[in-house]
């Protein structure tokens, strides 16, 4: 790794600060770019809030929200008291994971939806069991809702953890759970537990009491903001969570970093924004036909007040343009053609929205309103690190599968020649013993190659691997990671650690056929 490179989560330092030296970037601090970008076409960068501004922390913030959720099973849906002993490890499951309901099995799939790795509970299944559920079916599933769950935000990964548990548990002692009680009505439960914990603000009210222990600080937050502002874009926040949330957590990413918010709320965090809409309900929020209502907060009081606003439709530059942007900065509800007229936008394409929710913030954005995207990836950055020091390992398993194909064809050569070709019986027994042989070799490199496999995957996570690929492809995440993000990163303050006029262009795309040709 450079040693010289910024690491703005503990130096809060940006493109924009002084500096005798260029500074450089770590790889995992980089953007990485599917679509030419050119910032000087943006006007207006927006941000969510919760897992993208706001980073929580897995092992406090995670734990608190799996614990309330078995609370919640135990105490409102009947489940066993013994559920109150269980643990969270918090480092288990991962993103880009999908749960099948009706079976109990959790699942980690290619690209192209086929399954690769698969657990019943926590127990690995066998291939010929992911064959008999996933692999003999006319019709391919398409391993969609309702019957699978996708695992796609950090949030989900606690009760991904504790339907593991508990499909486990009801297999071990099915009379421990509620009559009639099954994998997905199991699933179920844990979903309204969930709900539960948010509705009756729970994880909220513990997060506001003590930000600091679930929220990780970032110092380059404030400084990313204000030099957007000043290179003449309009910035704002679109978040689900509800004002007087929303007022504790920014207080807190965007103040002088006291102890706690013991001390007196200024909202001096609203001047880094143009517009903040709260209880947005995204991803409806992105659907212009979206009747919810706008309303007025007023910041101190958290009152809600009707917003006078005409109707602007997405795309229709004459209800945008020359309008005076609006005073009042905080708003509750509404669509995204309320924001295009707060924005006074002309076209879409002339935001970029920075999320952490493939589906929640960045598929809906992007196919709907063609508004240009990034998404913040916290585990990217322990990802690409790992594959920096892994790339002797990988060149060796490009060697040992090339060497596995050199011995398979010269087997089908040797095979081909034993049934067809009028060979004497001392030239049959020579082909036959040689065909033996490299039975063996094949065997050999086999179990080499599954090894060195294994164990490389290992070192990014004991059970899942690495998160953008499984085995030789493409991760269904990382598939939906290159469809729908223009940009992707680790942590939302990457991008201030470049020019606010750069101009983003992908790396060059390769077919298979590429590779042996460029030797690449």
């Amino acid at each position: 790794m450079d040693s010289g490179a910024v690491e703005p989560a503990s130096t809060g330092a940006i493109w924009s600060t002084p500096s005798v030296e260029p500074r450089s970037i770590s790889i995992g601090k980089q953007i990485f770019c599917n679509r030419s970008l050119n910032m000087r076409n943006i006007t207006a960068v927006g941000f969510d809030m919760d897992y993208t501004l706001a980073q929580y922390k897995p092992e406090t913030f995670e734990a608190l929200a799996y614990h309330g959720t078995i609370e919640k099973l135990v105490k409102d849906l009947n489940y066993p008291e013994e559920l109150l002993t269980w643990q969270f490890d918090w480092k288990y499951m991962v993103r880009g994971l999908v749960l099948d309901k009706k079976r109990g099995n959790i699942l980690k799939m290619d690209r192209h939806k086929y399954v690769k790795v698969a657990y019943h509970g926590f127990r690995e299944m066998s291939k010929e069991e992911k064959v008999a559920a996933y692999g003999s079916t006319l019709i391919r599933d398409s391993f969609d809702e309702p019957d699978y769950a996708l695992i796609d935000t950090l949030f989900s990964l606690g009760e991904a953890y504790l339907f593991a548990q508990l499909v486990d548990f009801m297999d071990s002692n099915p009379a421990k759970v509620p009559s009639g009680t099954d994998y997905a009505l199991m699933y179920r439960d844990v979903r309204s537990a969930v709900d539960l914990c948010h509705r009756d603000g729970t994880l909220k009210r513990m997060v506001a009491k003590e930000p600091s222990r679930y929220i990780n600080e970032d110092l380059a937050i404030v400084p990313m903001l204000q030099m957007l502002r000043k290179s003449g874009r309009s910035t704002f926040l679109v978040t689900n969570s509800l004002w007087d949330y929303t007022d504790v957590v920014m207080n807190y990413l965007c103040g002088p970093h006291m102890s706690d918010v013991s001390s007196s709320h200024n909202q001096k965090w609203l001047e880094y924004f143009d517009v903040v809409i709260t209880g947005s309900s995204k991803p409806s929020f992105f659907h212009d036909d979206n009747r919810t209502g706008l309303f007025e907060v007023e910041p101190d009081s958290g009152k809600l007040l009707n917003a006078d606003l005409q109707e602007s439709k997405i795309g229709s530059p004459s209800s945008s343009q020359h309008q005076p942007k609006p005073i009042h900065k905080v708003y509750q509800g509404g669509n995204v053609g309320h924001l295009h007229r707060l924005l006074s936008v002309a076209s879409s394409s002339q935001i970029l929205y920075v999320g952490d929710h493939i589906y929640g913030d960045i598929l809906r954005s992007k196919k709907v309103l063609g508004w240009r995207t990034m998404l913040v990836i916290p585990e990217l950055e322990q990802e690409v690190k790992l594959q920096s020091e892994s790339k002797s390992t990988r060149k060796e398993l490009r060697h040992l599968r090339m060497e596995r194909d050199s011995v398979e064809d010269t087997i089908h050569r040797l095979e081909w020649s034993l049934q067809f070709e009028d060979l004497t019986e001392n030239e049959k027994g020579k082909l036959l013993s040689e065909h033996d042989n490299l039975l063996q070799k094949l065997k050999g490199i086999r179990c080499l190659l599954r090894d060195a496999q294994m164990q490389h995957h290992q070192k990014f996570h004991k059970v899942w691997g690495q998160l953008m690929k499984t085995g030789y492809q493409n991760s269904r995440f990382a598939h939906q990671v290159e469809r729908f993000a223009c940009l992707y990163c680790s942590q939302v303050t990457d991008f201030g650690l470049y020019s606010p006029n750069k101009y983003y262009r992908p790396s060059e795309d390769y077919m298979p056929h590429e590779f042996d040709v460029l030797g690449l």
